[in-house]
């Protein structure tokens, strides 16, 4: 089964717990939200460093999205969930009168948004030499480059997919996929081809 295909069961399994949630079962919806907290979590530390912040955030979240759930339709259950996250976490920046500050380029490298390497390896011992070396370099991206590169091999998104959520245009995702995959491509010697990358992001 490749990327595509099991992306797409995913979001089957996901569609059906979603689902069964406009029809008020709370226990689908603690199932989908416990399935989706890991990689809002994942894609919030992209924004802030501050943890308690992003848990808080998720958890408003849910709760928002709970009360409004017979008004709202979904298509791709990742995409909703990243994007309504996204655009709460923009609210709460503006709201705390910068009190949790975006990070910034520079500070952006300076962040895991991953756990780290000895727990991966204790959680997966499959993790590969050159998976540790790919998510050691993601870390020293620029914000805007990790989400792209974050939204692209790890959640499975299409340029255009990615293009909507972050709010740009599909020649400005294109471009921070090259600039990141270049500067992981120089930070991971001796990988030295595109393919040998992305066959490394692909876990």
């Amino acid at each position: 089964m490749n990327k595509k295909q099991r992306i797409a069961e995913e979001n089957e399994v996901l569609l059906n717990l979603w689902h069964q949630s406009q029809a008020g079962d709370s226990l689908a919806f603690c199932q989908l939200a416990d399935k989706q907290y890991r990689t809002l979590f994942n894609y919030a530390c992209n924004f802030t460093t501050d943890r308690e912040f992003i848990k808080d955030a998720i958890q408003d979240l849910m709760i928002h999205i709970w009360e409004r759930r017979q008004n709202i339709q979904i298509q791709f259950v990742a995409i909703y969930f990243l994007r309504a996250l996204r655009n709460q976490l923009m609210q709460e920046f503006r709201r705390s009168n910068g009190s949790h500050p975006l990070l910034d380029i520079d500070e952006a490298g300076q962040v895991s948004d991953y756990q780290t390497v000895e727990t991966e390896i204790e959680r997966n011992e499959l993790l590969s030499e050159n998976q540790v070396k790919v998510r050691c370099a993601i870390d020293e991206l620029p914000r805007r480059q990790k989400e792209a590169v974050f939204l692209k091999y790890f959640e499975g998104m299409d340029n255009e997919q990615i293009a909507d959520l972050m709010q740009v245009n599909r020649q400005s995702v294109a471009n921070l996929l090259f600039k990141a995959i270049t500067a992981l491509k120089q930070h991971i010697h001796p990988i030295s081809n595109l393919l040998l990358l992305c066959f490394a992001l692909q876990f």
